[in-house]
């Protein structure tokens, strides 16, 4: 039995229109359950958008089966996906995760199916990831010769994972006083990304509402990895101020997808190759603004 898809949605009917069709043309869509969970409208602005995206999601054809849970309130994204998830892998023991914004690769499924085979006894993978970096953000060396590399940080464009991983993700954040008193392990935190430590204190304060950054963290206190493609079988098309918390960042941007290309060869998941790391650390760095952009910020605050 293949792994169901679980596919969050909101207020944004052309986006998700475009992700259920791209899901459709997948190699293994119609051997696929799917579930949409479609979150209520935040505020009265919103509930028209929401009653489209309702009225395309009634009408979705092509997989094996198709349930819809409609929320009669907002949940909002963590709550929506930390329940949504939750009951997916209490049924099936493990589920592929998809948002409204997400554009897939025909062989997105074959691939996800194929790693959560591949790496459920391994005691290294937590997670397993479809998206990747544009080239022009993080090239791969030209040496590397698995389809996928093993990294610190977990990925929320398009991923999956275990019921037992799952079990293990602390979203009350009782870690969290014992974590911030401890400096080498923020750094050991840090090392998928600068940004990490920062985000896992706005979330204790509430000024985020992330289930990925509290995810993310059960890696790192496992002693875990998320596995990713060398290639991206994602492209995330809400990078344009459309959705809560996107926003334009060519860096993460993809054009096109290689329709051809289905991930073979699986890394272990504890092969750290350190310059891929390092260059995955680096996309999470901001860049540095010119000396001009400084000055013109300086004179205005």
């Amino acid at each position: 039995m293949y792994a169901p898809v679980v596919l969050f949605v909101y207020n944004r009917p052309v986006h998700t229109r475009r992700t259920v069709e791209s899901l459709q043309k997948n190699t293994l869509a119609k051997e696929s359950e799917l579930t949409v969970y479609s979150d209520g409208p935040k505020t009265q602005d919103a509930a028209e958008a929401v009653r489209k995206v309702r009225e395309y999601i009634r009408g979705i054809t092509g997989f094996k089966s198709v349930s819809i849970v409609e929320r009669d309130k907002n949940w909002g994204l963590a709550n929506s996906i930390i329940d949504g998830v939750t009951t997916g892998m209490n049924r099936y023991g493990r589920v592929v995760v998809l948002e409204d914004d997400l554009v897939t690769s025909p062989h997105f499924l074959e691939y996800m199916n194929a790693a959560l085979q591949h790496y459920e006894s391994d005691p290294k993978a937590f997670s397993i990831a479809a998206y990747n970096f544009p080239e022009q953000t993080m090239s791969i060396p030209g040496d590397y010769s698995w389809d996928t590399y093993a990294s610190f940080r977990c990925c929320s464009t398009g991923w999956a994972t275990w019921l037992d991983r799952w079990k293990r993700v602390d979203w009350g954040m009782d870690y969290y006083e014992r974590f911030m008193q401890d400096r080498v392990a923020q750094e050991s935190f840090n090392r998928g990304g600068p940004d990490l430590t920062q985000m896992l204190k706005w979330q204790h304060e509430r000024r985020i509402d992330s289930w990925a950054i509290r995810f993310c963290y059960a890696h790192h206190a496992n002693h875990m990895h998320c596995i990713y493609p060398v290639k991206s079988l994602i492209m995330n098309i809400g990078f344009d101020n459309t959705g809560t918390h996107s926003g334009v960042d060519p860096r993460r941007e993809h054009t096109a997808l290689d329709a051809e290309w289905n991930p073979s060869s699986f890394c272990p998941a504890d092969a750290i190759d350190t310059r891929i790391v390092r260059k995955f650390y680096d996309a999470f760095v901001p860049p540095k603004r010119s000396i001009v952009t400084r000055i013109l910020k300086r004179l205005s605050g």
